[in-house]
């Protein structure tokens, strides 16, 4: 069948998401989902629109860009949402990142980026990570069409504060410079006050990570109304209606709930910081990390053998098998309960 297939398609490796199980009792430590569970409030309100499922959502999400709005401080038209924040990236790179000069990211970071830019023909080259596996701005400082970062990064979880980023886009004023805070919530310093100041700045973040909604997929940007122009404009000739009206309203009701969000990201922190101290404890090299997450290396056992050793236990973590990285395990912090099972099941296996 492949004789049908459109000449890019020959071109593309896709991305490939963390396992998930069909069944089975596992404990999935591998995705970076939240352990806790979305807000009762949305559940609440999802069953309250469900009354309306006939009908189409609203195109434009005026409620949700509302509330991200308020929420962050910033004006409704400097608010772009749409169906998670891979989608909400998909576009940023067809609208803003596809120019003549390459596009810069890190080397070890979001493995989507260098699949959007085979996708859509965009140039890019890689910048290394230092040897602590953290991103240097200075490395930075080379011609380029645009700069994409994570922070915190993924996979190594370590974050940049605001005055990095403030001097990336000061040192770049003709350049898009592109903050992807998928994890930001989790103890990194968000970007989004800058955005006033730099009028090439974009902010994109999740709802699928510290509002627990994976299965809801909602993502936004942040940015000043040209970038956000530049969006829907892409967004409208790709899809009306990207968010369904059950996900527009579980995700207004997730950003006003700010004490279940505060309360199950401080465990998840808490826990974060133990399942450090605990891995450490048995020979491991862990990264600072301010997500929810660690990515962490075992003195004298290869990441491969843990990985499968961990699988048979019925325990799954992430392992890449790349330059540089192939010893890591990225861990993502499940519940009290979970770490310590997990600490257990890595004391045999060491």
């Amino acid at each position: 069948m492949s004789r049908f297939w459109s000449p890019v398609v020959h071109r593309l490796s896709p991305y490939v998401p963390g396992e998930q199980p069909k069944g089975g009792e596992v404990v999935k430590l591998n995705t970076n989902e939240n352990p806790y569970g979305p807000s009762p409030s949305v559940l609440a309100a999802i069953a309250a629109a469900t009354d309306r499922l006939r009908l189409y959502p609203d195109p434009s999400a005026s409620r949700l860009r509302e509330a991200i709005a308020a929420r962050y401080g910033v004006a409704p038209e400097e608010v772009f949402v749409g169906n998670g924040s891979d989608e909400v990236l998909a576009h940023t790179f067809q609208a803003l990142l596809k120019h003549d000069a390459p596009l810069l990211f890190p080397d070890i970071t979001y493995s989507f980026y260098p699949v959007y830019c085979r996708l859509y023909g965009i140039r890019y080259e890689e910048v290394p990570l230092d040897a602590a596996m953290r991103v240097q701005i200075a490395d930075f400082r080379r011609s380029c069409s645009a700069i994409i970062l994570p922070n915190p990064n993924a996979p190594t979880g370590i974050g940049l504060p605001r005055d990095a980023v403030a001097a990336l886009a000061a040192e770049h004023p003709d350049q898009m410079v592109v903050i992807d805070e998928a994890y930001v919530d989790f103890g990194a310093e968000s970007a989004v006050s800058l955005v006033a100041r730099h009028d090439n700045l974009l902010i994109v973040q999740t709802l699928s990570k510290s509002r627990a909604l994976a299965g809801l997929r909602v993502g936004f940007a942040i940015g000043q109304p040209p970038l956000i122009e530049a969006l829907e404009r892409v967004k409208g000739s790709f899809n009306s209606y990207p968010l369904g009206g059950l996900a527009i309203a579980g995700a207004v009701a997730a950003i006003e709930d700010d004490a279940w969000f505060q309360e199950t990201r401080a465990r998840i922190i808490a826990s974060r910081e133990a399942l450090a101290r605990g891995l450490s404890a048995l020979g491991f090299e862990v990264l600072p990390s301010a997500a929810n997450f660690l990515f962490a290396r075992h003195r004298h056992r290869r990441g491969a053998d843990l990985a499968a050793g961990l699988r048979e236990l019925g325990v799954l973590v992430r392992h890449f098998e790349k330059p540089r990285i192939e010893d890591f395990l990225r861990i993502t912090v499940g519940t009290e309960e979970q770490c310590r099972h997990l600490i257990a099941l890595v004391r045999r296996l060491v």
